[in-house]
């Protein structure tokens, strides 16, 4: 209880501090900004895994069938790893969002705060849901891996095909329930005009973020399943990962072209994953394994980037 405590307030007090302190006065954030605000929640994270560590040796001494506190670690390592490299393919998507509707760079911070404590909301009910099926009917696993690897499918062969945000079926639904205007007016989500509610552009980009967030979360919900089910363990890798997302959004949003190669290994990853659910009633795959897998896959990309990049400069 201790430990779901000391996670609440943490993410509690960041947010407070974030919008009610930091950021304040809506602003441009910038790489230097964005990167110390990526480093120190990654830091967060670290010490995190200290108190997994502390927590799960205490459940460990008391039952030594219990798992291990070294193995709680590395299973957290590797869900939030996992998390972390499937957000990548988010940041493609909101990048592509804001670009859209036309979302000034001062304004964009403010939406993607209130996107993440829905997707907070949303994350909790789907991880409950999520352990609960796979504790109750052990064959969900199954469902859950051929999803994965269905989803790395789809990733592969339309990797490259970039949709109108404006062609997408909640933007028009959104237009016929409720009238949209076309114009950003500061940092509001609402203006009146002519006695009429108009939704602004900020809050159209907010619902469409918050929806996609969901897409995102039912692939990597279930990979993180695949390395535990443990409620803790996969609530605090996953939290804590989309708790950095927002400056990690505005560190990288400047560098997606020299990644292009990046999508591939979130495909290698998902289909590792999918495959690991299939067959982990049979063969037992170790911690450390999916980690380096993960690792490797994401250092693949990168490099494939960098020299696919400088072979066509040349």
């Amino acid at each position: 209880m201790i430990v779901w405590t000391t996670l609440i307030l943490v993410v509690v007090v960041a947010l407070i501090l974030d919008l009610g302190v930091f950021n304040r006065k809506p602003h441009e954030i910038k790489t230097k900004e964005a990167a110390i605000w990526t480093s120190v929640w990654v830091a967060c994270a670290i010490f995190f895994s200290g108190i997994i560590y502390l927590s799960f040796q205490n459940d460990w001494i008391a039952n030594p069938t219990n798992l291990t506190p070294t193995n709680a670690v590395l299973k957290y390592v590797t869900g939030y790893l996992i998390e972390l490299s499937l957000s990548v393919d988010n940041i493609f998507i909101i990048a592509l969002i804001f670009s859209s509707f036309a979302i000034p760079k001062k304004y964009q911070h403010e939406v993607l705060f209130y996107g993440v404590l829905g997707a907070i909301v949303f994350r909790a009910l789907m991880i409950f849901f999520g352990v609960a099926l796979i504790t109750k009917f052990s064959w969900m696993i199954y469902v859950f891996g051929v999803f994965l690897i269905l989803t790395a499918l789809k990733m592969l062969f339309t990797h490259g095909k970039e949709k109108d945000v404006k062609d997408f079926k909640i933007y028009k639904w959104i237009k016929k329930v409720y009238p949209v205007s076309t114009t950003v007016y500061n940092d509001k989500f609402f203006i009146k005009k002519g006695g009429i509610k108009f939704a602004t552009p900020l809050f159209v980009a907010l619902i469409i973020i918050e929806l996609t967030d969901i897409l995102f979360a039912i692939d990597s919900i279930p990979a993180i399943l695949a390395i535990t089910a443990d409620p803790f363990i996969v609530f605090s890798s996953n939290i804590l990962a989309i708790m950095g997302l927002r400056s990690m959004f505005f560190l990288i949003v400047g560098m997606l072209d020299k990644f292009r190669y990046i999508s591939y290994s979130l495909v290698v990853i998902l289909a590792f994953v999918g495959i690991k659910m299939i067959i982990s009633h049979h063969v037992e795959i170790p911690e450390w394994l999916s980690l380096g897998v993960i690792v490797m896959s994401l250092a693949g990309g990168m490099a494939a980037s960098k020299l696919i990049r400088k072979t066509v400069a040349e």
